[in-house]
């Protein structure tokens, strides 16, 4: 057997704020739609946080696009990154699992704590024997090793490697995008992994810029109500502090896709 695999797990990962936050360009940007000023004069002007929290309960959050925010993260499972992906306004550089590495490339491994840590997740191999999680992964990686050993391709080798398999980015997204994407993704409905990448990088953005992130947080903070309906988490029903979608809208007086007849 190959050396033991690197095993890390969930909510261990790391975010690093690489730019962003410092001057405000969401304010200079608002300005030059209404302000009748020359360009270098509202250039010069000091920043004003109350421009930019009119901005922001305005809805109308163009100018928050215009301040970008890049990070760095590591120790997130291939899980996640499909889920990050998804967010189409956003810019990705993924470290490389093509390039030849002459088997110098890290194998690592990002896994759940209550799935690492299950002892009753134990099956028997061929032979009868237990063969556990762990067990499991290292085979992987063993193959993967042989494969190095017998000249084979580390882009085709990748194969073997499973969705737990670490990544490393870099993420550009601007201000409009991550209070969209925190709305999803800071919800407690959200994957846990994801969500803890979402909650550090807010943290991040929020002691970065704190006007621009003021309303930063899942969607029933935003909102005031829970899109999700039905769907909402347990936890939320429980709290009870928040009402879904469809409720807020009965107490209205506005009829909701509940309410209108089947078609016949």
């Amino acid at each position: 057997m190959s050396e033991k695999i690197n095993i890390g797990l969930v909510g261990q990962g790391k975010v690093f704020l690489i730019a962003g936050g410092g001057k405000c360009y969401t304010d200079i940007a608002a300005r030059f739609t209404s302000s009748e000023r020359n360009a270098e004069e509202i250039i010069s002007s000091d920043y004003n946080p109350n421009i930019v929290k009119a901005i922001l309960d305005s809805g109308h959050l163009a100018a928050t696009e215009f301040d970008m925010f890049i990070f760095g993260i590591e120790g997130y499972a291939r899980v996640t990154e499909v889920q990050l992906v998804r967010k189409r306004l956003a810019s990705y550089l993924i470290k490389s699992g093509r390039n030849e590495k002459g088997g110098k490339r890290s194998y690592d491994i990002v896994m759940p704590p209550k799935v690492m840590n299950c002892k009753e997740l134990v099956i028997k191999d061929k032979n009868g024997n237990d063969m556990t999680l762990t067990d499991y992964l290292e085979y992987g990686k063993a193959f993967y090793d042989k494969g190095l050993e017998l000249g084979l391709k580390e882009e085709e080798l990748r194969y073997f490697k499973p969705q737990a398999t670490e990544f490393k980015a870099i993420i550009a997204m601007n201000a409009h995008s991550l209070l969209d994407w925190f709305k999803i993704r800071t919800c407690l409905c959200a994957q846990t992994e994801i969500r803890d990448l979402a909650n550090k990088m807010m943290k991040l953005c929020k002691k970065a810029n704190p006007d621009l992130f003021q309303y930063a947080g899942p969607s029933c903070v935003a909102l005031g109500y829970c899109p999700e309906n039905s769907r909402m988490h347990e936890a939320c029903k429980k709290a009870g502090k928040y009402k879904t979608k469809d409720e807020a809208l009965k107490i209205l007086g506005v009829p909701t896709n509940t309410d209108l007849p089947e078609a016949s």
